[in-house]
């Protein structure tokens, strides 16, 4: 059904922080701190990721493009929910409701995906070392990436191509701070079983049965790693808790709120804020602090930048003397 005319509803109503518009301000202030220090985060990533020779490995090539995905989950919600804290009437046009689900559940797909693709790279690493770069080749990788999208977009469109003929005829108001399946298909104005259904097996026990898998990928290597006592083994075991950190932080919020996303708890709204606003902010941290590799690369990147501050300012310096 065309939702311009079978629909009333031309926007819904997001209650997001009913709390008092000093405590708003204090909000408002916070999360622009979060989604900056987020976007940052991540950029510092993919920067150090591409300038580095020493990070030009699968790993880091898969590290980077999940900094890439982390970016855009966090602003696919993030800047709406920020701007809405300094207005009094926090509302979203339905089609602007329907591209906030769609891209949420897009890169929520292919990171979800580049999750599982990382988990294979680790297990190759630590379980078939010999054959790692013959088995983790360029084309492998660029395979996974490619496969990472397209799986997001299966996910999101076999949804949102249900969810976008919904007939919205009544109460419009979504308590979330941005649109999410769940809460938009509870305030259709028909028969939702089938759709809810849906959102169930593609959204909540996809990812419980990923993060199952995951936990036993993990048992394996945790096994391996444990037979052998050396500096490499511990190496990849301080990386390996760091993807177990990261995998937990990503799939544990999903699960609770897709596996039973019809039972109305009111703490899905806080898991929604976690997932993706904290999250995204969380994965560069643990990725850098737990990393050292990463960190000396940083480290060596700011040097370069102070180098090449300090050059051009004594070109800057000469050009001022020559020009006098």
């Amino acid at each position: 059904m065309d939702l311009k005319n079978g629909s009333v509803v031309t926007e819904f109503i997001l209650q997001g922080f009913s709390v008092a518009w000093k405590l708003q301000i204090v909000f408002f202030v916070t999360f622009s701190l979060i989604y900056g220090a987020t976007v940052l985060g991540n950029v510092l990533i993919m920067v150090t990721v591409t300038c580095s020779s020493t990070l030009h490995s699968p790993m880091y090539f898969l590290l980077g493009n999940l900094s890439f995905l982390d970016m855009c989950l966090s602003t696919v919600t993030t800047p709406k929910m920020i701007r809405d804290l300094l207005t009094e009437h926090k509302t979203i046009s339905i089609w602007g409701c329907m591209a906030q689900m769609f891209f949420m559940h897009l890169f929520g797909g292919a990171e979800m995906s580049l999750l599982i693709a990382m988990a294979v790279d680790r297990y190759v690493a630590i379980c078939k070392p010999l054959h790692y770069k013959t088995i983790m080749s360029h084309r492998v990788l660029t395979g996974f990436l490619l496969l990472s999208w397209v799986i997001g977009l299966i996910h999101t469109t076999s949804q949102m191509v249900f969810t976008v003929g919904l007939p919205f005829c009544g109460p419009n108001v979504l308590d979330s701070f941005f649109c999410d399946l769940p809460l938009v298909i509870k305030l259709a104005c028909t028969e939702t079983y089938i759709l809810e259904l849906l959102v169930i097996v593609n959204s909540g026990l996809l990812s419980l049965l990923c993060f199952i898998l995951l936990l036993i990928s993990y048992v394996v290597m945790l096994v391996t790693i444990w037979k052998h006592s050396s500096s490499a083994s511990s190496k990849a075991l301080s990386t390996l808790s760091a993807h177990i950190t990261v995998v937990t932080l990503f799939f544990g919020p999903a699960i609770f709120i897709y596996a039973f996303p019809f039972n109305g708890y009111s703490v899905d709204k806080f898991l929604s804020m976690f997932y993706s606003i904290i999250t995204p902010l969380l994965n560069p941290i643990i990725y850098t602090l737990r990393n050292q590799e990463m960190k000396a690369a940083i480290k060596r990147l700011s040097i370069y930048k102070n180098i090449i501050s300090k050059y051009l300012n004594n070109i800057n310096f000469l050009m001022y003397k020559i020009h006098d």
